[in-house]
């Protein structure tokens, strides 16, 4: 592979490839049952630090 057939891919299945992971990023935020997972996230630096994780 050269400069070129690389810099092609890029700019092409690169981009396509990008997009929709970035959509399906955005698209997990918002699904379904979401909303309790992020209230706990938001609340979790409110908990007791006593626990042991390993």
């Amino acid at each position: 592979m050269n400069y070129d057939v690389l810099r092609h891919f890029a700019d092409s299945w690169g981009l396509v490839i990008m997009t929709v992971m970035f959509l399906s990023f955005v698209g997990w935020t918002f699904r379904p049952n979401a909303r309790r997972d992020h209230r706990r996230a938001a609340h979790s630096i409110f908990e007791d630090g006593n626990r042991n994780d390993g």
